[in-house]
């Protein structure tokens, strides 16, 4: 018997094909808004007074795919499907939509039909948006940036026939007069940044923090969104944010991606992506889930540590860091310095190729210029501050990660020697400052260490390390060469431990600390 072709052929969802698009505002494909959705409780498919809105909506999805629970759930209750569908649609699911353009895509997807109140709409609504919601909103101004966003004016200022990316739930005052209801679910995959206006216009400040923010003010039952990782221990302006999320015994699950593409084919945000369960009743630990290499690996336990203020997002790795906290060490944030410490910027351009009697202090900085000279020198006026460092011997390393996000990690660059009278540009870190080559030598030797590389990964997910990154790192003394099994000895880590070390941290041989 012959098989039907329009049977045998491949039938892509059309929003999974739209999830490959966007970089910037990335939109979630159906499994993974199914996956958000199979967190909330199932009783809540056959309750048809429960409400549920999408303060971000781009294509529709999390409300279409809701829709059909709805759907099959309430079926007792309306048998006459058009019946279901009218109220599920116009009274359990609302959206505020983020551009004109993704109000009428995710009205497509939704309804069948651009405008709900036309002939092609499977469910008849009195106006042109449905419950899908978009109004052009305007950023307020004050000295350059946003008020309520932070976005940048010299680039969001537009005319208004472009998009500004004002989105409205996150500049209302009062998010509640959006459709004056309260609403049982909040889910959404929001925009992550709007650039700031800093660094040369490559800086950005993050945005799913205040979609986070703005939703728990609605303080519905519960609360799903999938954002950026970074969050867990970075981000620009969000230590306030971490802080709360950290202690809110609220936060019920969470579900980890450190390789986006795992969660969002062919996307790579740097840090990962998570997303997780808000639930207005739940108190105590919180479930975390690591998809990771093939793996699915959920524990239940508390987002701090015991003396941490770090999120662990590593389930493999909490007995690790638990056994090195047993020791009661100091820890390397109290030793490494803060970025930029001799006030000199990366792009310095004010030195001799040769040490004279005006430059006599020895620079390091970065040059992937193969013609530029590999020694420099510069006269200490140059210098912006902590000059009377210079005389100091340290260790440095480079602030940028090496490699891309792939696993196992470098972590961080090939540490260096840096002998007296020296200085460093913003584009060096200086990790200690040291009495001599040969204590040098020893940090360096601990810094090549796989068991250092993963302590300080516990708390990176940004390709540029800081000093708070260390804070995992027990400082030791400088007085030999340390290996790893020597680590993994003094803190009586199993082989299990050392096998998931040794998986996310790869090699490094020193080379005289040369790069």
């Amino acid at each position: 018997m012959a098989t039907n072709l329009f049977d045998s052929m491949y039938k892509p969802d059309v929003l999974s094909c739209l999830a490959d698009l966007s970089n910037d505002e990335v939109m979630t494909p159906p499994s993974v808004a199914n996956q958000m959705l199979d967190l909330l409780p199932k009783k809540i498919w056959k309750n048809p007074n429960i409400k549920i809105l999408d303060p971000a909506v781009k294509s529709g999805v999390f409300l279409r795919e809701a829709a059909k629970r709805f759907i099959e759930g309430e079926a007792e209750i309306f048998p006459d499907l058009q019946e279901r569908i009218n109220h599920i649609f116009t009274e359990q699911l609302y959206g505020v939509a983020i551009t004109e353009m993704t109000s009428l895509l995710s009205r497509r997807s939704l309804y069948c039909s651009k405008y709900p109140n036309g002939p092609f709409s499977i469910v008849p609504f009195d106006n042109p948006s449905g419950n899908i919601r978009f109004v052009k909103t305007k950023h307020t101004w004050k000295n350059g940036k946003c008020e309520q966003c932070g976005a940048a004016q010299s680039e969001y200022q537009r005319d208004d026939s472009l998009e500004s990316h004002a989105y409205e739930f996150i500049h209302k005052l009062k998010p509640e007069e959006i459709f004056n209801m309260k609403f049982d679910v909040i889910i959404s995959n929001p925009p992550y940044q709007l650039s700031d206006g800093g660094g040369e216009g490559s800086s950005a400040i993050p945005l799913y923090n205040k979609f986070i923010e703005q939703a728990m003010k609605l303080n519905p039952k519960y609360l799903s969104m999938i954002v950026p990782a970074r969050w867990y221990s970075g981000g620009k302006g969000l230590d306030e944010f971490r802080n709360n999320l950290l202690h809110d015994e609220r936060l019920s699950v969470i579900h980890d991606y450190p390789e986006t593409a795992d969660c969002f084919p062919g996307l790579n945000i740097r840090g990962g992506i998570c997303y997780f369960l808000w639930d207005r009743n739940h108190k105590g630990d919180t479930t975390v889930v690591n998809h990771f290499k093939g793996e699915d690996i959920a524990s239940s336990r508390p987002l701090l540590e015991e003396n941490a203020n770090t999120f662990i997002r590593y389930n493999k790795a909490v007995s690790i860091v638990r056994k090195v906290q047993a020791l009661s060490e100091e820890t390397m944030d109290s030793v490494v310095e803060s970025r930029n410490y001799y006030g000199i910027p990366s792009n310095f351009k004010n030195y001799t190729e040769k040490k004279s009697s005006n430059n006599q202090v020895k620079l390091y900085r970065s040059d992937r210029n193969p013609k530029s000279p590999k020694e420099v020198w510069i006269n200490k006026p140059d210098i912006g501050k902590n000059i009377q460092d210079i005389i100091k011997h340290k260790v440095i390393v480079s602030k940028a990660s090496p490699g891309g996000d792939e696993f196992p990690h470098s972590v961080i660059s090939l540490p260096k020697f840096a002998s007296a009278p020296s200085a460093c540009t913003e584009t060096y870190l200086i990790v200690s400052f040291v009495d001599d080559e040969k204590a040098a030598s020893s940090l360096m030797s601990y810094m090549a260490t796989r068991f250092f590389r993963f302590m300080v990964m516990l708390v990176k997910n940004t390709q540029n390390i800081s000093k708070d990154m260390f804070s995992f790192v027990p400082t030791l003394k400088w007085d030999h060469l340390y290996s790893d099994d020597e680590l993994y000895k003094k803190y009586n880590l199993n082989n299990e431990e050392i096998a998931f070390i040794e998986s996310m941290v790869r090699p490094m041989e020193l080379n005289n600390g040369e790069e």
